[in-house]
């Protein structure tokens, strides 16, 4: 389709894409991701940007609320509980990263794991389901610094 743009090619193969297409070593490495991911988040949260983040987000409160890594007894609803762990996983900076620079699964997982427990608990997801979702959410982002000429700059810049 010649006439279609960028951004609609982009949508369609991100939306085409299901769990026929993680392959076996596709789904172990996703594995090992998350797995790093939450160590990481977790030990991130005893940093001291990670307390002051939980601190000032306890002014959030909803109906739907998803779980703080690391805090049994503390929820917040999704979009700040997704960015409190975020900051976890990042403040630590051990995250996985790759080229151009960025930190993919620190990104995503909080945000695939915060909205995985907003669903009401008929419509709770699959393990599969969070490995694609998971697999999504890495594929947008390492396609956005694909088409993006500012991250490609990043390492002649540091």
């Amino acid at each position: 389709f010649p006439s279609q743009t960028i951004t609609g090619n982009f949508a369609n193969v991100i939306n085409g894409l299901n769990a026929n297409h993680l392959t076996d070593q596709v789904i172990q490495r996703s594995k090992r991701m998350i797995l790093d991911t939450l160590g990481v988040g977790l030990l991130g949260t005893s940093t001291e940007v990670c307390h002051k983040v939980t601190q000032y987000s306890k002014i959030y409160s909803s109906d739907i609320s998803s779980t703080i890594w690391g805090h049994l007894d503390f929820r917040l609803p999704p979009l700040y509980a997704a960015f409190v762990n975020g900051v976890a996983v990042h403040s630590m900076d051990f995250d996985d990263t790759w080229h151009p620079a960025t930190h993919p699964s620190g990104a995503v997982l909080p945000a695939v794991i915060a909205l995985s427990e907003a669903f009401p608990q008929k419509k709770k997801i699959s393990g599969l389901d969070l490995l694609l979702a998971f697999n999504v959410g890495i594929e947008v982002q390492g396609r956005l610094l694909r088409f993006s000429t500012e991250a490609r700059n990043i390492p002649k810049r540091y």
